[in-house]
């Protein structure tokens, strides 16, 4: 009995430290999104939700449209700073869960990475 709660807990710790691959941590953020991707055959998929969280590279999102892991999406984030949306042209999708999912960053231009950087830094208490 206690070689199988051993071996239990084992797994479980090794599940958890494989779901959180994270370079960085994220902060809890709600805010609106849209996303949009082009299939290979030409068919566009779009859909808009929250954001759940959020880093400069990469965020969580509870959304209308599923994704599969490894889609390529444009993002459109409408940040909590009253200015016009901020356009993320290149994420990928890491994993999947229903209509959660997690993108990883991986191209935005110079002036939104900065938006997004100083975002995050205004946003976030010295505790986080």
């Amino acid at each position: 009995m206690t070689h199988r709660h051993v071996a239990s807990e084992r797994r479980l710790q090794s599940l958890g430290e494989t779901v959180n691959r994270r370079e960085r941590s994220r902060a809890p953020m709600e805010c609106s999104l849209m996303y949009s991707s082009q299939n290979r055959s030409g068919e566009i998929l779009m859909g808009d939700g929250r954001v759940t969280d959020l880093s400069h590279l990469g965020l969580g999102i509870r959304g209308n449209t599923v994704v599969m892991p490894g889609m390529e999406l444009a993002l459109f984030l409408y940040l909590l700073d009253g200015k016009d949306p901020l356009f993320v042209m290149e994420t990928k999708v890491a994993w999947t869960s229903g209509l959660q999912f997690g993108v990883e960053i991986m191209g935005m231009g110079l002036r939104e990475g900065n938006r997004l950087r100083h975002f995050l830094c205004s946003t976030l208490t010295p505790s986080e």
